[in-house]
């Protein structure tokens, strides 16, 4: 998501639960605000396509997460030593390449498809390792629904689909990378780094997507808006969220995440779907919901 580096908030989730039921709520009620601000973020950067391509889109997208989250890390840059920089390099290139893969899938086969594809990331990495025979039924019903999204038809965009597919790969990479981050560098340091290196990398890419097809205003304003919507809001919220919240909750409500993306999908860029496309992404969301709400770890 579809996504920015929010994820690194995770590590502020020890002291979450302990807050009376109204900042519980309040926490519930920024989750959502969180939720749809990340998926309006992505289909306003979809308008923008006709003009900047997904790359262009991207490339904004990532200079706006780099410019907040420097301003919240305030990473000491030259104190990293080889063995932390080594990890904040490959977060930065994961990070390219899942919010570039998604964007692309978004154009092709549409919001809701790509979110939820893209989800299987993290629904692989609450899977993995796991001897449950609850969690290998939700695998299977996960994998069903995978199956009904991809079924072959004489429209099936397969290099979508496989674009949705790497997006999700990316994802579960970046969860695992942002543990190693979180380990080796104190606060949001290494990942305002890695924002940084990824927005570097991206501006000979923005250079040449704006001198090849010159940007007008609204496209512009619609690439900021995504990356303003789908990584400023979404982070700064849920680095409050997880302060009341606990852990697990904030997972399970991650998982309304492809709904919210195929209703925005619907609602902003007319990306209807038929029944046996929301049967997918319904089993795609009953399965992660299921993992995190039956864990007892």
């Amino acid at each position: 998501m579809s996504r920015a580096f929010e994820r690194p908030a995770a590590a502020t989730v020890s002291t979450a639960g302990s807050g009376p039921a109204p900042r519980r709520w309040a926490g519930v009620a920024t989750m959502s605000a969180s939720g749809l601000s990340n998926q309006t973020g992505a289909a306003i950067g979809a308008l923008a396509f006709p003009v900047l391509g997904p790359l262009g889109v991207v490339a904004v997208r990532q200079y706006v997460a780099a410019l907040v989250l420097l301003a919240v890390g305030r990473p000491r840059l030259r104190a990293f030593t080889r063995h932390q920089w080594w990890p904040v390099l490959l977060l930065a290139a994961v990070f390219g390449t899942m919010n570039l893969s998604l964007y692309s899938a978004v154009d092709r086969i549409g919001l809701g498809l790509a979110v939820t594809l893209e989800f299987l990331g993290p629904l692989a990495i609450a899977l993995a390792g796991s001897r449950r025979r609850l969690d290998v039924g939700c695998a299977a019903l996960a994998a069903a629904g995978v199956v009904v999204l991809m079924r072959p038809q004489p429209s099936t965009d397969y290099m979508g689909m496989g674009l949705g597919l790497v997006a999700a790969c990316c994802w579960a990479s970046y969860i695992l990378l942002n543990r190693v981050v979180g380990r080796r560098i104190p606060g949001a340091q290494g990942a305002g780094a890695a924002a940084g290196v990824s927005a570097l990398a991206f501006l000979p890419a923005g250079i040449a997507v704006a001198v090849r097809h010159p940007p007008t205003a609204g496209a512009v304003l619609c690439a900021i808006a995504a990356g303003v919507l789908s990584s400023a809001v979404p982070y700064l919220a849920d680095l409050l969220t997880l302060r009341t919240v606990p852990a697990q909750t904030f997972g399970l409500f991650m998982s309304v995440n492809p709904v919210l993306a195929a209703v925005v999908g619907w609602v902003v860029l007319g990306q209807g779907l038929g029944g046996p496309e929301w049967a997918g992404i319904g089993a795609v969301v009953a399965a992660n919901a299921l993992t995190i709400a039956t864990r007892r770890d």
